[in-house]
């Protein structure tokens, strides 16, 4: 439009009806719905083969919902490019962006519903559903100097109301006895020195566990630094998987080894992650995986995970380059 069209347009907006006005505050917001929703669908990008069958000749089938539809020419069933994702039938797409901006302030879930327009019920599920994928991304390999120590989280039954193993309590609460115990969950957080991190929850704290996690992680020439002396399971897992081993002992003021080896990066990265997590109140243990990668994401980006991003990572579409780089 000219501009001369749109300030006599402007002039005429007081004499419109009340109706009128709403007649063109609703058109306003479709076009702006429609523009968001157009981004999404370019975000989401093109599906490189069929999510039914994995054939990658397919040919486009018209349009729903904002995406583009496409129908596969070997099992000739129809898709779009979140067939198969955790984003699949989540409606409301001109509502995702604004909601992923949320997500850089670590935003509760009734502040999100509230600036969003959604209920509580489907802010939270909208959550997890945007943390699915980015939940997995981390690092598939450390070298050199790599630091890995535990952290212990209070096993939480948050949202569940049937079958609790224990007396329900307040939120966040406080372990029935000191020390470590069932009742918490080991986190293992591992980190070189070039930032690359990788995280697992542990079914039971022993070397065991913690080689699983380790073996496929660790270059073979990488040296690893943990806390405890030489004893304990990180040194048996060391042993069994003939991986060097420096160990300080922070209980006895053993902080460094040869003035290289220590574990004050990974110990502060659970200050933060600790730090970090007390907005939640005690998230569910259930969800404790998605907290992690939601941490993890925040720790790889810094300020510029926008929503942009956000919504690449949740449907798989930056897995490649985070693989190396996180």
């Amino acid at each position: 439009m000219k501009k001369s069209s749109f300030q006599r347009c402007l002039k005429s907006v007081p004499t419109l009806t009340s109706a009128q006005r709403h007649d063109l505050k609703g058109a306003i917001e479709q076009v702006n719905r429609k523009n968001v929703v157009e981004e999404v669908s370019s975000l989401v990008g093109i599906p490189t083969a069929c999510p039914h069958c994995g054939y990658s000749h397919y040919q486009t089938w018209g349009t729903a919902h904002g995406l583009f539809r496409y129908r596969c020419r070997g099992c000739k069933r129809t898709f779009n490019a979140l067939t198969h994702t955790p984003l699949a039938g989540l409606h409301h797409k001109d509502r995702w962006l604004l909601y992923l901006e949320g997500f850089q302030s670590g935003e509760s879930v009734r502040k999100a519903a509230r600036r969003c327009g959604i209920n509580k019920k489907a802010s939270f599920n909208w959550r997890h559903r945007f943390l699915a994928l980015p939940s997995d991304l981390q690092a598939r390999q450390e070298s050199g100097i790599v630091e890995a120590d535990e952290s212990w989280f209070l096993r939480s039954y948050k949202g569940q109301r049937h079958d609790l193993p224990r007396e329900s309590r307040q939120r966040g609460g406080h372990a029935s006895k000191r020390g470590l115990s069932s009742e918490q969950v080991p986190v293992l957080v591992v980190r070189d020195r070039s930032g690359a991190t990788s995280d697992a929850i542990l079914p039971k704290d022993d070397h065991i566990a913690i080689e699983a996690v380790l073996k496929p992680l660790l270059a073979q020439d990488a040296v690893l630094c943990t806390d405890g002396g030489g004893k304990g399971p990180f040194a048996l897992a060391a042993r069994e998987m003939g991986i060097a081993h420096r160990a300080v002992n922070l209980s006895k003021g053993i902080r460094v080894l040869a003035g290289v080896y220590h574990v004050q990066n990974a110990n502060a990265y659970h200050s933060r992650l600790k730090g970090w997590l007390l907005r939640f109140h005690g998230g569910a243990t259930k969800y404790l995986g998605h907290y992690l990668g939601w941490r993890r994401m925040l720790e790889r980006f810094g300020d510029p995970l926008s929503s942009a991003l956000w919504l690449t990572l949740s449907v798989g579409r930056q897995e490649l380059q985070l693989v190396s780089g996180t």
